[in-house]
């Protein structure tokens, strides 16, 4: 089968939503929310990417519009004006930036590329990568490998763990003090890590598996401790500073657990790990990712040039997978022409040997090169369309590539002619749900 379809994405990020809008939008799992778009008529393919502050949804489907109104359904609970859809061009452009560390809160930063991994390996065991998605992400992550490897990308404050670190030394100080970190994930790893090189005398990591939390206690050089949430009570009570970075569905601290001495609060939590509530406490210094702006901004100002040369860098990139895509699709024509070809000369084959045979018995030899001619003939005749084919491709003239579809197999009829097309149809359109 010749795969014609288009990519659409839609997204909710930090950049369009707030945090409440982002925790609206977050499937259950990558996988279900890949499963939910695969149940739609006529979705082949679906990606879906949920980190603390992106939703991103990809599908493949036969043309742009099919592709709308299944993603305007998946994020039908978010205010419209917090979603962002992308036609086929700009869904591609927009992953390899993704991958980049283009579009995170903190430029350049390194969680995203395992993320856009994870995702991918999610949608796979859901059944939702096929050849368009499989050629995109592999190319994504390409991209993202060559960014920090040979620009200065990722210099510096590299997460939002760092960052969140960071900004509390800089506003309030942590020389000296005890820091909580609620959650042993990638973010609260490199939090706890981060607290440590700004001074903390000491850090304690909150899991809900203590072993967990004992691995990343082990790694830093100050001293530190390792409780479960079960213990988080006594432990928020005498921490000066508190990191909360989990998956929870539910705060997990609120105004009874906090506020007995000054704390300063960060909340990176996607849902919020810690109740807004907090705020009004007369003690305690609340952030949250919105919070982190001041810093990031900074990192962006050190990034520019750095930022400059991905986006150069993505240029070329796209401009390959735009070949690549082209490729493919060119040689998926090819094989149908010599599959019909092959049908033809195998039929035409057995019929000629047949007739030979019937005037008196063939050697073997003798319909090795009966067939061995067939062969040659057929190899012949298609090398000449087979290079005007690829060519065609790489100038976009699909028009000759469905013409060769029916001329090399009026059974192809109906089917290809408006379905092989440049992939995206050239479409390059970004707007909101409200836009069209």
């Amino acid at each position: 089968m010749i795969d014609a379809g288009v990519v659409t994405c839609a997204r909710v990020t930090h950049d369009s939503a707030s945090v409440d809008d982002l925790a609206v939008a977050s499937p259950d799992s990558q996988r279900i929310g890949v499963a939910e778009l695969l149940s739609r008529p006529e979705v082949e393919e679906a990606l879906v990417i949920s980190t603390c502050n992106r939703v991103e949804a990809y599908v493949v489907t036969p043309d742009r519009a099919v592709g709308e109104v299944v993603l305007a359904e998946f994020f039908a609970d978010v205010d419209s004006d917090a979603v962002v859809i992308d036609g086929h061009d700009g869904s591609l452009r927009h992953l390899l930036a993704v991958a980049a560390g283009l579009e995170s809160v903190v430029l350049g930063e390194d969680q995203i590329i395992g993320q856009v991994r994870d995702a991918y390996e999610d949608a796979r065991t859901a059944g939702g990568i096929g050849s368009m998605l499989e050629i995109a992400v592999t190319k994504a992550l390409h991209v993202g490998e060559r960014a920090r490897t040979e620009t200065g990308i990722n210099e510096g404050v590299v997460s939002l763990g760092s960052a969140a670190a960071k900004l509390v030394a800089e506003t309030v100080g942590v020389e000296g003090s005890t820091a909580l970190v609620v959650g042993a994930g990638e973010m609260g790893e490199l939090a706890a890590k981060s607290l440590a090189d700004h001074g903390a005398g000491e850090v304690i990591v909150a899991n809900r598996t203590r072993a967990t939390a004992r691995e990343i206690v082990s790694d830093l050089e100050v001293s530190g401790k390792a409780v479960t949430l079960e213990d988080l009570e006594a432990v928020t009570d005498r921490s000066a500073v508190v990191v909360a970075a989990t998956g929870s569905k539910e705060p997990l601290l609120g105004p009874g657990e906090l506020g007995d001495r000054r704390q300063t609060v960060v909340d990176l939590g996607q849902p919020r790990d810690v109740d807004p509530d907090v705020a009004d406490l007369p003690d305690v210094i609340l952030y949250d990712m919105d919070d982190l702006e001041a810093v990031t901004r900074r990192t962006r100002k050190q990034r520019a040039k750095a930022a400059a040369d991905v986006e150069e860098m993505i240029d070329r990139e796209y401009e390959l997978l735009c070949e690549q895509y082209k490729r493919t699709r060119a040689d998926a024509v090819i094989a149908a022409m010599y599959e019909s070809a092959e049908r033809i000369k195998s039929r035409e084959l057995e019929t000629a040997i047949s007739r030979l045979e019937a005037n008196g018995d063939l050697s073997e030899e003798q319909v090795a090169v009966v067939r061995s001619m067939a062969d040659a003939l057929v190899n012949q005749l298609l090398a000449p369309p087979t290079k005007s084919l690829r060519e065609a491709a790489v100038e976009d003239d699909w028009q000759t590539i469905n013409t060769a579809l029916c001329l090399f197999d009026p059974d192809f009829g109906p089917e290809f002619p408006s379905a092989i097309t440049e992939p995206g149809g050239g479409e390059d359109v970004v707007g909101t749900l409200e836009d069209d």
